[in-house]
């Protein structure tokens, strides 16, 4: 296992951390883990190096803590630094972040969480803990030992990342990041700006939700078939995460054992500055024909915001263009209906056109909206 030196703290980690967001389950229900089988990866994971666990309060429904602290029991616990998040949409006073953090102490099994995250960061969700006083909090309980190093994850805008980051003694931040990824959100500027200031950055969502690891369109595996050394998907996108020297962890998601085997693999000689030119090529040509595929050519400039009927324009073509570009109208169609409220979905939209005349893109908006939810929405 190849290990990285985190930030500004004294000890190494693993470049590749086991998130548990995305363990087996069982009846295809996510509230459902298959406990013999994630208990085996996450014991094999560890057996092989793996040594950063992330998990947070509402992954698999609640569940997933649960099982991090029964597959940390029998010695585990002391071979692994845990991270876990304390969920900032449910706190509305002080008090809560203290109950939070000890319910998720009694989950995990343990006297304190290595690396606590404000979970999922941005400007309202700052704006609102920060009232209640959270960093008071987090110096409370770095102070008693319930946690070591404090930390956020993050989704919003850059410059909401650089005033969160600069409002904090962070130990690190964790942001989304992958090839696809590379000016979304923190991205790329976000990265550069915590290495700078020789902070740890944990990455998130490496392939995109699975996504960049699927077998690629005929036009995309012609990319990856004129490499020299021959190499997955995952393979390349890992590959280009670990090429920066500023990442520290990269998490995945894993989902059965072969994938644990296949990224322990990928990571052992996936150096910084280690891929060639050609190869960085070969990975800029593929995020542009990716996106040569987009279905609907919005920027996510958001000028067509607010909406006068509640309607997130923005992320419900996101999800749209996802169907297209990489093939997965189920996972689109599973956050569509589960994690984008109803009154932000495209069946809201009442075709006002009031956005249109706004959108710099002309995108006739009101009609993709329909679109949008007809492949989208819930069959009958």
């Amino acid at each position: 296992m190849q290990y990285r030196k985190f930030g500004k703290l004294d000890f190494e980690v693993p470049v590749l951390g086991f998130g548990c967001m995305r363990l087996p389950v069982l009846d295809n229900d996510s509230g459902k883990i298959d406990e013999k089988e994630a208990i085996k990866m996450l014991r094999y994971g560890i057996d092989h190096g793996i040594t950063y666990i992330d998990t947070a309060y509402p992954y698999h429904k609640g569940n997933s803590e649960l099982l991090v602290g029964k597959a940390l029991k029998d010695g585990y616990r002391e071979k692994v630094t845990l991270a876990t998040k304390l969920p900032v949409w449910l706190t509305h006073n002080h008090e809560d972040f203290d109950k939070y953090l000890n319910e998720q102490l009694s989950r995990l099994n343990t006297d304190h969480i290595d690396f606590y995250l404000l979970h999922s960061l941005d400007q309202e969700s700052w704006n609102k803990v920060k009232s209640l006083g959270v960093l008071d909090f987090l110096d409370k309980a770095l102070a008693d030992g319930r946690i070591k190093y404090a930390g956020f994850s993050f989704h919003d805008e850059f410059p909401v990342f650089k005033e969160i980051f600069d409002a904090y003694n962070w130990s690190f931040c964790q942001i989304q990041l992958n090839y696809m990824d590379e000016n979304y959100q923190a991205g790329l500027k976000g990265l550069n700006y915590a290495a700078e200031r020789n902070v740890a950055v944990v990455i998130m969502e490496p392939l995109k939700g699975g996504k960049l690891a699927m077998r690629p369109p005929a036009s995309i595996q012609e990319i990856w078939d004129t490499a020299d050394q021959k190499r997955t998907p995952a393979d390349w996108a890992l590959r280009w995460l670990c090429n920066f020297p500023g990442v520290s962890v990269i998490l995945s998601g894993m989902s059965n054992l072969e994938q644990v085997v296949e990224n322990i693999r990928i990571v052992e000689d996936a150096l910084p500055l280690s891929l060639t030119s050609k190869e960085l090529g070969m990975v800029q040509r593929a995020a542009e024909q990716y996106r040569s595929l987009t279905k609907v050519q919005c920027t996510s400039c958001e000028y067509c915001l607010p909406c006068p009927s509640g309607v997130d324009i923005p992320k419900n073509f996101s999800l749209y263009n996802d169907t297209y570009i990489y093939g997965d109208v189920t996972h689109s169609s599973f956050v569509y209906n589960n994690f984008l409220p109803e009154a932000k979905r495209a069946s809201a939209c009442v075709a006002c056109n009031a956005c249109e005349s706004l959108c710099p893109q002309h995108i006739p908006i009101s009609r993709h909206m329909e679109d949008v939810h007809k492949r989208l929405g819930k069959q009958a």
